[in-house]
């Protein structure tokens, strides 16, 4: 059930923060190592996420909803399963796969419907459905656009450590954008916004004590390098942070399924980032891969 029409430029804004976060991580390449990467978006989340909700609070008003134990077990299995998932999608690099481990990975968004109507409720029609299908072939087609794998070979890759990887990799992201609804709706209170914003606050922290310690047990060196990078990764963890109060704004006014699916479209502004920023030409694959992805999302949203 969508709750207001704010939850589709909500996940627009949600896609743009994250290919803009994305773009400035580069930066950290070559500086962190990949659980230090992923502890800079946690730890300097945290401080923009309280902000954002101090905001909130202060323009909108309300209270703030008292914390249930469903609340905080749904947040940190979110937490944890978006650690996993990104993680494993790493590994599918690891295994020399980067274009079918990217591929499978974005089966988030069938998984993540999937998983919505077995675990949530949530049902979408027919025409969305078709939507979801034809976005995410769209995703698959630019994920291998320009490269030497083709349809048969992709098939065939189906069984091999990256597509694996990719394929748990996009369970656990489609599995977190329900734990993370869960958790938003074991809240108390009236205002969805308010309780996705206590969750982002909520979860943040408990991701950065979960890879925080498994970092200072591990790689102490790179805890402190966490530390010293602090400029450009302040600005990692301010991006990361606005991204999932949209993400998580989404969920809590929307199905996970049409979230997911239009969420999509953050495959598009990586096009254009590279086309208008780095100005690298489009090539006739990631043209009909990209018109794919949009008649996908045309078709969900006239289906919802």
């Amino acid at each position: 059930m969508i709750l207001s029409p704010l939850w589709l430029p909500v996940t627009l804004a949600a896609a743009l923060f994250q290919t803009w976060r994305t773009a400035m991580q580069q930066r950290l390449r070559g500086q962190l190592s990949v659980n230090a990467a992923a502890v800079v978006r946690y730890l300097y989340g945290v401080p923009v996420g309280a902000l954002l909700l101090a905001l909130y609070l202060l323009i909108f008003g309300g209270t703030l909803p008292s914390p249930t134990l469903a609340f905080l077990l749904f947040a940190a299995a979110g937490g944890l399963g978006q650690i996993l998932g990104t993680n494993l999608l790493i590994m599918a690099f690891g295994h020399r796969g980067f274009a079918v481990g990217t591929a499978y990975a974005k089966t988030e968004a069938v998984q993540g419907a999937i998983l919505a109507l077995i675990l949530l409720g949530e049902r979408i029609s027919a025409l969305a459905w078709c939507g979801i299908g034809i976005g995410v072939a769209g995703v698959l087609w630019l994920s291998l656009a320009g490269r030497a794998a083709s349809w048969r070979e992709l098939a065939r890759a189906t069984v091999q450590p990256a597509a694996v990887c990719g394929l748990a990799s996009g369970f656990f992201f489609a599995l977190t954008s329900v734990l993370i609804k869960s958790a938003n709706l074991a809240l108390p209170g009236e205002d969805p916004v308010l309780r996705a914003l206590v969750t982002l606050v909520a979860a943040n922290i408990m991701q950065t004590v979960m890879q925080g310690s498994w970092l200072l047990a591990r790689e102490p060196a790179q805890f402190r390098a966490v530390f010293a990078t602090w400029r450009t990764s302040a600005q990692v963890g301010a991006l990361s942070a606005c991204g999932s109060a949209c993400w998580f704004t989404a969920f809590a006014l929307a199905p996970v399924a049409l979230v997911r699916a239009v969420g999509q479209v953050e495959i598009l502004m990586t096009l254009l980032f590279s086309r208008f920023y780095l100005r690298e030409q489009p090539t006739r694959a990631e043209v009909l891969g990209a018109l794919t992805v949009v008649a996908g999302v045309v078709l969900v949203l006239v289906g919802r």
